[in-house]
């Protein structure tokens, strides 16, 4: 779950700083100084990256087993400028505390797992 963690956390940055690139620099560039290069290369490569970011994101979710509505604002946090990495820092300790469950749930059941409830 920390490999994750950590593959969602990195993403984030990569997503998050590519966004900003087009939007702050790109887009300012293509329509004021009509220079679509910037647009040109990190715009390719920001969609890709936000795709992975997406899968990466899902496989998070899907192992603390987050809700779709739990999972939304990550989603959204590829398509506003500067929100990937507020999400993230909201998200990470969430999911550090999920994490620190279950490993305390798997460790107190022991190296042989749950044990199933008697009757009687």
């Amino acid at each position: 779950m920390r490999a994750a963690l950590l593959r969602y956390r990195i993403m984030a940055y990569i997503v998050g700083t590519g966004l900003v690139i087009l939007a702050c620099v790109g887009v300012p560039l293509q329509y004021a100084g009509h220079n679509d290069s910037v647009v040109a290369i990190v715009g390719p490569i920001h969609g890709f990256a936000y795709i992975i970011y997406l899968a990466v994101g899902y496989d998070m979710a899907r192992r603390v087993r987050w809700s779709f509505r739990q999972l939304l604002p990550v989603v959204l946090a590829g398509f506003i400028p500067g929100l990937a990495f507020v999400i993230e820092r909201l998200t990470t300790p969430k999911i550090e505390a999920d994490i620190r469950a279950f490993e305390a749930a798997e460790q107190a059941a022991g190296p042989e797992g749950p044990r199933p409830a008697t009757t009687g």
